[in-house]
């Protein structure tokens, strides 16, 4: 291969194998990778995708990167599936602090976006940008799958597919690891290397090189060491964030954890996750008592639910009534127990689903007797607007309890109101269900 030295490429021939080894991915990649901004490779390092690869330099002071490593990073990356639907807002939001994006700047990417976007005016011209400005992230050429929405007719937001907002959280975790290890070896007072990013050594012929030697970036896995905590107490203490920034995402247990999620009707901590785990579970509220159903439910209760409901019970008030909460009680009613209900029409290929669910509901879980949840279909072709079911809660939780049986029964069989294992030891004061038959709440 042109630029070859002693088994290393140059980054002009690292950036042209990048992208012809990804040309089929469902992740579109950008060239570049690894000499355009925002890589800098003469700091040692590269982000291809959630993969840090090492940068080399050999002798005349010349960088390049050792081959097998650019084809470790593209098939790590062929092999990521794609859903364009599958979409997480990445901004703006309130509240984020601005800060300036530079070539030393770690990679931020949610920043960098946002940034990019607010002084472009949009992803049509972000495309359009000059060369010799930010064109990539990660080696991905994320302005081909940004999508914009605006609301209100003024009011604009963001978003990527989630295997890419997952793709750039592990690449920013990877490269917090590798930069906090580099400077760890430096700070060592029995290190025997120079002040470098990598160690150098001398090879047979004498020549000084650097080894692609990265730090260990492995994360353990969660296994139940806040089950039982109150997020209220947890989340005040201090060193928590690093604690959680240690652990494997509980749900996908590939990317690294970011966040505690926790129950808001018991306020037990479930388990740490990812950013994009906790986006996908949290309901979509369009009032506070009113949500619409969405397609990613699909996998909620479905393809994933062997990851989803062992989770979600992780918190022990859930567990032991059996039911989750009521946000999700009633997206599961309306996706699973009122699916035969859904009308449908006529489509190119079949018949297809009316409309878009939404479940509403009177009441709180406090008061089971008088809660009660509607089901309705919104944007219905036909200009319909019609409630499909009225189900008091409940009948839905007993609905839930008999589903999770079926479809989980180890979770099923962790669960009920003689299983308080999991409850903490010292005493808790119960509220009392004053609407009758003696149910008593935590």
């Amino acid at each position: 291969m042109p630029g070859r030295t002693d088994g290393l490429i140059t980054l002009g021939a690292a950036d042209a194998l990048w992208v012809d080894l990804t040309a089929d991915s469902a992740v579109p990649t950008a060239s570049g990778a690894f000499t355009r901004s925002p890589a800098h490779a003469r700091v040692g390092y590269v982000l291809l995708g959630g993969c840090v690869v090492a940068t080399v330099r050999a002798s005349g002071g010349q960088w390049g990167v050792p081959e097998v490593e650019v084809c470790r990073a593209a098939a790590e990356l062929n092999a990521v599936g794609m859903d364009r639907q599958d979409l997480v807002r990445i901004g703006p939001f309130r509240g984020t602090p601005r800060q300036e994006c530079n070539e030393e700047t770690p990679l931020r990417w949610r920043r960098r976006i946002t940034r990019e976007l607010q002084e472009l005016g949009g992803p049509e011209r972000a495309a359009r940008r000059k060369v010799g400005r930010p064109y990539h992230l990660a080696g991905i050429d994320w302005r081909q799958i940004v999508v914009e929405q605006t609301r209100d007719g003024t009011r604009r937001t963001w978003w990527l597919p989630r295997a890419v907002v997952k793709l750039l959280d592990a690449a920013e975790h990877s490269e917090t690891q590798w930069v906090q290890a580099a400077r760890t070896r430096q700070a060592s007072p029995a290190a025997t290397e120079p002040p470098s990013h990598l160690r150098q050594a001398r090879d047979a012929d004498g020549r000084r090189t650097t080894s692609p030697e990265g730090p260990a970036t492995s994360l353990r896995p969660y296994n139940g060491e806040l089950e039982g905590q109150l997020y209220s107490v947890l989340s005040r203490k201090p060193g928590t964030s690093r604690r959680v920034a240690g652990w494997a995402c509980a749900v996908c247990r590939t990317a690294p954890a970011t966040v505690l999620d926790h129950c808001h009707e018991h306020s037990y901590v479930r388990a740490p996750v990812c950013q994009s785990c906790n986006t996908q579970e949290r309901p979509d509220h369009l009032y506070s008592n009113d949500i619409r159903v969405a397609n990613r439910y699909t996998r909620l209760f479905h393809t994933d639910a062997d990851n989803w409901l062992p989770h979600w019970h992780r918190c022990p008030g859930c567990r032991a009534r059996t039911t989750l909460p009521l946000p999700h009680l009633a997206a599961w009613t309306a996706h699973i127990a009122c699916r035969s209900l859904r009308p449908t029409h006529r489509a190119p290929r079949g018949r297809k689903p009316c409309g878009v669910l939404r479940v509403s509901w009177t009441g709180s879980q406090n008061a089971p007797r008088s809660c009660l949840l509607t089901v309705a279909v919104d944007f219905c072709p036909s200009g319909e607007h019609r409630v499909l079911a009225r189900v008091p809660y409940r009948e839905a939780a007993e609905r839930f309890r008999v589903w999770l049986a079926e479809s989980a029964p180890a979770v099923a069989a962790a669960a009920g109101p003689d299983r308080l294992d999991g409850l903490p030891a010292q005493f808790r004061p119960v509220i009392a269900d004053t609407s009758g038959e003696g149910l008593a709440l935590f």
